[in-house]
C-alpha cells in the first residue's frame, strides 16, 4: 500500500517496470555500496532501491509519520489487530491524500523476483567486465608510479 500511495505502483509493480539490464546500474538507485560497489543479486529484489530520491523522502516521511501514529497507540495500550492496522493504513494514506491500493496488483512478489534476478544475470556479465574494485585502482596507481603515501605530501 505504502509504494501503491507514493507512485502509484506496488513493489513488485516497481520491479518488473524499472528492473532493466539494459539500463545504467540495472535501473537502481540504491544498493549495498552504492555508487561504486557491485550490484548483488539480493539488492536487485527490493523495490525501494529502484525509487527516486522524490519517492525515497516520501516514503521516509509518510513511513516515519505511521510509525509515530503507531507508536502513540501502543503508548495508550489500545490493542490492535492486523485489520486494525490495515484499516489505520488506509485511513492514514487517505488523509493524506494518497491513493489506496485496493486489490494486489497486477504483479505477484515471485513473479517480480524472478523477473529481477533474470535481469540481474544478463546485467552481472557487464557488471563483472566492467567493475574496478578498490584493489585494482591501487594497482593501477601503484603502476602509474603513485604510492598511496605520495598523495599525502
Amino acid at each position: 500500500k505504502l509504494h501503491f500511495a507514493i507512485h502509484g505502483q506496488t513493489a513488485a509493480e516497481v520491479i518488473v517496470d524499472r528492473a532493466d539490464h539494459q539500463k545504467d546500474n540495472m535501473g537502481l538507485t540504491h544498493w549495498e555500496g552504492a555508487p561504486h560497489g557491485k550490484i548483488h543479486k539480493y539488492d536487485v529484489s527490493v523495490a525501494k532501491n529502484y525509487l527516486s530520491e522524490f519517492e525515497l523522502a516520501q516514503m521516509q516521511r509518510i513511513v516515519s509519520a505511521y510509525l509515530d501514529m503507531a507508536e502513540l497507540q501502543a503508548m495508550r495500550r489500545i490493542p490492535m489487530t492486523m485489520q486494525d492496522w490495515e484499516e489505520r493504513l488506509s485511513g492514514f494514506l487517505k488523509l493524506w491524500d494518497r491513493d489506496i491500493l485496493q486489490d494486489a496488483g497486477k504483479v505477484s512478489a515471485e513473479i517480480a523476483r524472478a523477473h529481477a534476478e533474470s535481469e540481474f544475470e544478463k546485467y552481472r556479465v557487464v557488471q563483472d567486465r566492467l567493475f574496478e574494485s578498490d584493489f585494482d585502482r591501487l594497482l593501477k596507481q601503484i603502476e602509474g608510479g603513485n604510492t598511496p603515501d605520495s598523495d599525502k605530501e
